[in-house]
């Protein structure tokens, strides 16, 4: 008589059921985590130019219309007018930042995503009176 033992485990076709569900569901969630992310990015380089804009607007209010001609005007007064120097300083977020246009008539800071359509989507510009341009 052969007696049947109860054989535990999983057989390598359920093994291979189980992988190819797992790499579908990698298929389909990893390009969505990656866009959000780019706009994550994008809407915090937003956010930073407005702040920007808002610290450099309530400086040219301040000092009689006229506007900071360097970050160091924003970052050096007391109160400081912003808390961080954007520009010059390591990419945040995926975006580098440029204030080298900075007059005392005027401004345009500028985020450009290190690699268009993978940490940003487009580069933005904001300028004197707070106009955003993508």
């Amino acid at each position: 008589m052969c007696t049947r033992r109860n054989k535990q485990g999983f057989t390598l076709v359920e093994i291979m059921i189980v992988v190819a569900i797992i790499a579908l569901l990698a298929a389909i969630a990893i390009p969505n985590l990656l866009r959000a992310r780019m706009s994550a990015n994008d809407s915090l380089a937003k956010a930073t130019l407005r702040a920007m804009s808002t610290a450099a607007e309530s400086y040219g209010t301040a000092n009689n219309g006229n506007y900071p001609t360097s970050v160091t005007a924003l970052t050096g007064s007391t109160p400081p007018y912003l808390n961080k120097d954007y520009c010059g300083n390591s990419p945040i977020a995926g975006y580098s930042y440029d204030c080298s246009q900075m007059s005392s008539t005027g401004y345009t800071f500028t985020a450009t995503p290190l690699v268009v359509n993978s940490t940003g989507s487009t580069v933005e510009t904001i300028t004197t009176g707070g106009v955003l341009t993508p």
